[in-house]
């Protein structure tokens, strides 16, 4: 199959999703794409203190900086598009900020005056991140934003996540070796690939995680028959169902729906009995408070039940 590359350039990236946007690119199903993206904000050029401002892709940002849209072939709504993950390699640099935003989290934090930034030194080879601070952590990169637009005219911002064609996901699960499978809601897919996260809590707590540029291979492809009708994932360590709605209760219940559904299929069991099974094995995750709508995630692990 044919390898393709897109470079976050003007007019190869955007911070809007759109249907009606011209594709920067079109691939085959089974293809693969190399996609650089730069970290959520666009910045041109690395921070060389912490919170610095420099140039960004686009003025008055909107939302996040994505590479895309990139049309697969043959992709039509009822269809799911597979997004396997080959690797993802964060840039040497990101950024952490804490008590950006006016909000009842961080007033109940009691961030309430000017924003707290860290400045990240990356090192890729050894698989570590170090603050300005001093702090070390481990590296664990994926993409927060993998997605398409609404079917619906018009600029939709990239801040919410959607049940239908996902975005702005925040699961720090999606790293290398998972297969995100996303319903598919445009002609094309119009997939957009971006906000690069060399480590991330369950959560987001902040609402940023190490921000970074991004360089991940993906492998694209439709398939018409999946287990469970929405947005999920199979990683290395386990199954994934999701939910996302205002209401945390909502999101949660979206999301252990359609685990349950799954489980179902998977024991060929009634759902009084995959809902029992899953009371055992099956954990509920906060996958993100910081995107204006609430994340959940239940996870079935590898060898949880045999």
């Amino acid at each position: 199959m044919t390898i393709h590359e897109l470079h976050p350039e003007p007019g190869f990236t955007t911070d809007v999703f759109d249907r009606d946007a011209p594709p920067v690119l079109t691939v085959d199903p089974g293809d693969t794409v190399v996609v650089r993206s730069l970290d959520a904000s666009g910045f041109l050029e690395r921070q060389h203190s912490p919170g610095e401002q420099r140039p960004t892709m686009f003025d008055g940002r909107r939302g996040h900086c994505l590479t895309g849209p990139i049309d697969v072939r043959g992709a039509e709504p009822g269809n799911v598009l597979a997004v396997r993950i080959v690797s993802a390699t964060p840039g040497d640099w990101g950024w952490t900020v804490a008590g950006a935003k006016d909000n009842a989290l961080n007033r109940a934090l009691g961030l309430t005056g000017a924003p707290t930034w860290l400045l990240w030194e990356i090192d890729a080879a050894a698989g570590t991140a170090t603050s300005d601070l001093g702090h070390t952590v481990r590296l664990s990169p994926f993409l927060g934003v993998i997605g398409m637009p609404p079917n619906e005219p018009g600029r939709h911002s990239t801040i919410p996540p959607r049940s239908a064609g996902g975005g702005n996901i925040d699961c720090r699960d999606l790293t290398a070796g998972a297969t995100l499978f996303l319903p598919v809601t445009v002609p094309g897919a119009l997939l957009h690939l971006g906000d690069g996260h060399a480590a991330q809590g369950d959560g987001e707590v902040s609402g940023t995680a190490i921000e970074c540029p991004m360089t991940t291979e993906a492998v694209l492809d439709i398939v018409t028959d999946v287990p469970v009708p929405g947005l999920h994932a199979v990683t290395p360590h386990g199954r994934i169902t999701f939910g996302f709605d205002a209401d945390l209760n909502a999101a949660m219940t979206e999301a252990l729906a359609a685990m349950v559904t799954w489980m179902q299929d998977l024991y060929d069991v009634d759902r009084g009995t995959a809902t029992a099974l899953a009371s055992s094995v099956v954990d509920l995750r906060v996958t993100q408070v910081a995107n204006e709508t609430w994340g959940v995630h239940a996870v079935l692990a590898q060898g949880a039940i045999t």
